[in-house]
């Protein structure tokens, strides 16, 4: 038997669900409100959720990633009356298992939710009976365990997975965690690093070559695709593969089967295909700068990594980590960090994400020498400029909101000071702190995007280097706030 929870502002649907789920031996509850059905998902822990769009305190839309990042990820099927293709898009990406539209089908929902209960029970099934080994992945943060969660996925199958995200949030990690976690853990785990491939020496790098091939060819050499046999081929910055090299590389993937340079004969390798880049690879085939087929082969699952500044609860273990992985290294006593050193790290940025944070940890460690304990001062000096700089700025702009139009004595005192978190927070229920952040959030997203399209006079181009985002980021958090570009 499984729970369910319908969030729906119809009485009537609730009530029809109530005894549409009851009467296939299910339990279920119903709320009326975002902010209601939040907690009830809270206490009642449901395994799928029937959740309307339009509601009176929310977006049924932009509530899914919430849903979805509880502890019990609970599946999620959409049902709405004002159905859109843009609406079925942005519900489907973030993670919903359907979007229906009314009047509904009892046939149709009942195999959406047949469905989605067996897909779960599977789920829980593989997902108790494997223990992960992360390797040297480490953040508790709901968007690092669930992209372990899509690790756990990945190695219990042999499909292809592309793996997304900004340069230094660890693709290759999650590569080798993917590897290490497969039956090809005892075979060779090979790197190609597709960016610094020789233009000359593509194909002998990738497929080998026999004696005499070419000038300097001296010996008969087994290419990298060889070496993956039975193992796992990791194609970094796959991006940057050479458009020729790209077409003779869809073969080998569709057949397994490759020629070395001045070879006369196809050799097998079966190996396993995990590719990673820091590019918008499906903007790239639209402008005919890589294959549209190539990249349907590459993404049997996608993995996208968040970059740092949206996993800032991670920082603090990140840096003690590394600190103590430098100490054992160094054979130094372990060292201690001062309160004020961990607000900076919390304060900045990371453009370079994890990979300049252990950069700018050692180069800490470093300055201290044999001091007992990190301080600012040990820190890089544009690093502490910069926060220090941010942090000055949001006084002057409080201060300026403060002076601005100073309200008349009597006006304060007949009216009482603006709550600014009234229009946030509305009468009723206080709603839960993840709810409240999340309207926060939305709304801090809106203003956002509609400030950064005015400051780019709507060049695209131009908002995705001003605001760092990928085009295909930008494009999707356009469509969830209905912004029209």
């Amino acid at each position: 038997m499984a729970k369910i929870l319908t969030i729906d502002d119809d009485p009537m649907i609730c009530e029809v669900f109530h005894d549409f789920v009851q009467s296939l031996g299910h339990e279920h509850v119903a709320a009326q409100r975002m902010d209601d059905g939040l907690a009830s998902m809270e206490r009642e822990r449901p395994d799928l959720v029937f959740l309307d769009v339009n509601l009176p305190d929310g977006d049924g839309l932009a509530a899914i990633p919430t849903i979805r990042d509880q502890e019990f990820s609970p599946e999620v099927i959409i049902i709405t009356g004002e159905g859109t293709s843009d609406g079925a898009d942005l519900a489907i990406r973030n993670g919903a298992w359907d979007y229906v539209r009314k009047p509904l089908s009892v046939e149709g929902m009942q195999l959406s939710l047949n469905r989605a209960l067996e897909y779960r029970s599977r789920k829980a099934a593989t997902a108790d009976a494997a223990t992960l080994h992360r390797g040297e992945i480490i953040g508790e943060s709901p968007a690092v365990r669930s992209c372990l969660k899509t690790v756990a996925k990945a190695a219990a199958g042999d499909m292809p997975v592309l793996i997304t995200g900004e340069t230094g949030t660890g693709k290759e990690l999650f590569a080798r965690a993917i590897h290490d976690n497969s039956p090809r853990a005892h075979k060779n785990f090979v790197v190609v690093d597709c960016a610094s491939l020789p233009p000359s020496l593509v194909e002998s790098t990738l497929f080998g070559h026999e004696k005499g091939a070419f000038t300097g060819a001296d010996q008969s050499h087994t290419g990298l695709v060889g070496q993956a046999h039975q193992g796992t081929l990791f194609l970094d910055e796959v991006g940057e593969l050479p458009l020729a090299v790209q077409k003779t590389f869809l073969r080998v993937l569709q057949e397994q089967r490759y020629r070395a340079v001045g070879g006369s004969r196809e050799l097998a390798s079966s190996f396993r295909l995990v590719a990673a880049t820091n590019r918008d690879l499906e903007a790239m085939a639209a402008q005919g700068e890589f294959r549209q087929d190539l990249l349907f082969r590459l993404r049997g699952l996608d993995c996208q990594l968040p970059p740092l500044r949206q996993r800032g609860e991670d920082i603090v273990e990140l840096s003690m980590t590394h600190c103590a992985r430098l100490s054992e290294f160094n054979r130094l006593p372990a060292k201690g960090f001062c309160p004020d050193f961990l607000h900076i790290l919390q304060q900045y940025d990371w453009p370079g994400n994890v990979r300049e944070l252990l950069n700018v940890i050692t180069h800490a460690f470093t300055q201290a020498g044999s001091e007992p304990v990190l301080y600012p001062i040990h820190l890089p000096s544009d690093i502490r400029a910069k926060v220090k700089v941010r942090e000055m700025e949001c006084q002057d702009n409080k201060h300026q909101a403060a002076t601005v139009d100073p309200p008349s004595a009597s006006a304060t005192a007949t009216h009482p000071p603006e709550n600014p978190a009234a229009e946030l927070l509305p009468p009723g229920p206080l709603p839960s702190l993840q709810d409240a952040r999340n309207r926060i959030i939305s709304r801090l997203e809106r203003e956002y995007l509609q400030q950064l399209l005015q400051k780019s006079a709507q060049d695209m181009n131009s908002a995705c280097t001003i605001s760092g985002l990928s085009l295909s980021q930008l494009y999707r958090l356009l469509r969830k706030h209905q912004i029209k570009s």
